[in-house]
């Protein structure tokens, strides 16, 4: 990922440092007021995984879990190199 963007593209956050740091400024002195999240959108995304597994294949299920399994190695060697 790139250094000063925003992890979240829906964010309402600025990506650059000084934006951010204003907007950090303005919810400390009330000025305005964090975005907060959907609790019904974050229960729904909770259940997408589990549905989604349910759906797959065991095979399938493999495959995904093995290639995970392989990027999860590569980045962990990649920091000893």
């Amino acid at each position: 990922m790139l250094r000063g963007m925003a992890k979240n593209p829906k964010t309402k956050r600025p990506a650059d440092v000084v934006g951010n740091a204003v907007r950090v400024m303005q919810i400390a002195t009330g000025d305005a007021e964090e975005e907060e999240k959907d609790p019904d959108a974050i229960a729904r995304g909770k259940k997408g995984g589990k549905v989604r597994a349910s759906k797959l294949s065991a095979r399938k299920r493999r495959e995904i879990a093995k290639k995970a399994a392989e990027a999860r190695w590569a980045k962990e060697h990649a920091k000893d190199n």
